[in-house]
């Protein structure tokens, strides 16, 4: 089921935003407003806690991974890892965006440190792909997160598709949650071609092929030094596994089934960032369940916001965009989970539609 987005916002989409006010001050008003509630300020303390917080239950993991090495128990701990480094990856994500120190050299040691000694994907790559999201997102041929691959984001897409293809394709909705299993994987060899690519421009290339050998040959070295091979296997497949699923599932609810931009909209950052953005109606828990990604408007509109402030700013805007007529979409997790579905399979099936139609618009409201 889906229901247009607002008039203004609908043709905003399409044509601009002539006619309707000076959107580069309205996003100004919104910004001050933020900035004067102390919103952008640092949160250093909430990160150095959170870090040693997940630090503290990894050491436990490893102590855990020695207790029970050599009995199939030790899949256990190889799940408990998967959600740890998923963890780390979240603070990664905040580093990158310069959330936690005022210090973009120190923000980016310590983001390449994480992401390329600790978690085992490349800092480089992250950047490269995550910072040309957040500049177009849902855009087309923009967003490097709508491109095809084995999942297919946009209806043209899907139209031609023959055999085994065709027949994945239209049921891709339901395959999208099981793929995410091989995502952790597929991040992993996204690093080392990215830092092998000679054709790539590669900031620091050497430090992150040292950090990224030292992490993953010394992280198979020990799995394979303290367990047998089959459980070696069966120990990465599903500490791969549930980090892949575990990340995919994170970041999946905030933008799939949401409007996409053609390649040439014109559309003010305001607008941009609120209309192709879903928020999940959460609490404390869920902002650290997802790292703050649950806040994705916010974080679109305020890259460098510090993830305790999210909450409190996602008041203001949501207030804000009902007296500007800007669609405002917040849903709970499992309603966003089944939007994706849907939305998926339709692509797969080449569903004739509004492009700019918005699933998930008639059920989250401006008050979610």
């Amino acid at each position: 089921m889906s229901s247009s987005l607002s008039a203004d916002s609908a043709r905003v989409i399409k044509t601009g935003p002539r006619g309707i006010g000076n959107p580069i001050s309205e996003f100004a008003a919104l910004l001050r407003t933020v900035r004067e509630a102390g919103l952008l300020r640092r949160s250093r303390s909430f990160y150095v806690i959170t870090f040693v917080a997940i630090t503290l239950a990894m050491t436990a993991a490893w102590f855990g991974f020695a207790l029970l090495a050599g009995t199939w128990y030790v899949l256990l701990i190889a799940a408990a890892m998967g959600v740890l480094f998923t963890q780390y990856a979240f603070i990664t994500h905040e580093l990158a965006h310069r959330q936690v120190f005022d210090s973009s050299k120190l923000n980016d040691t310590l983001g390449r440190i994480l992401a390329d000694l600790v978690v085992g994907i490349s800092y480089a790559w992250w950047m490269n792909k995550h910072s040309r999201h957040h500049a177009n997102p849902n855009t087309v041929d923009k967003d490097p997160d709508i491109e095809t691959d084995f999942i297919i984001f946009q209806k043209d897409k899907a139209t031609g598709l023959k055999g085994i293809t065709k027949f994945m394709a239209h049921r891709q909705g339901y395959l999208f949650f099981p793929a995410l299993l091989l995502e952790g994987f597929n991040l992993h060899s996204h690093a080392f071609q990215e830092v092998f690519n000679p054709k790539k421009k590669v900031e620091k290339r050497s430090l992150e092929i040292v950090l990224l050998l030292l992490r993953n040959v010394g992280y198979l070295a020990v799995v394979f030094t303290f367990l047998p091979v089959g459980m070696g296997f069966a120990f990465l497949a599903v500490q791969m596994g549930v980090f892949g699923l575990y990340m995919g599932a994170s970041f999946a609810p905030n933008h799939k089934g949401m409007p996409m931009l053609p390649k040439d909209s014109k559309v003010d950052y305001l607008r941009r960032q609120v209309l192709t953005s879903r928020n999940i109606r959460s609490g404390h828990f869920m902002n650290h369940f997802m790292g703050g990604l649950n806040y994705q408007i916010e974080h679109h509109l305020f890259p460098t916001m510090p993830r305790p402030h999210l909450r409190r700013a996602a008041e203001m805007v949501k207030e804000y965009c009902k007296t500007k007529n800007i669609k405002y979409t917040e849903v709970s997790l499992f309603t966003s989970y089944g939007i994706v579905i849907r939305h998926l399979n339709e692509v797969g099936l080449g569903a004739d539609g509004d492009p700019f139609d918005c699933p998930a618009a008639g059920r989250a409201g401006y008050a979610g």
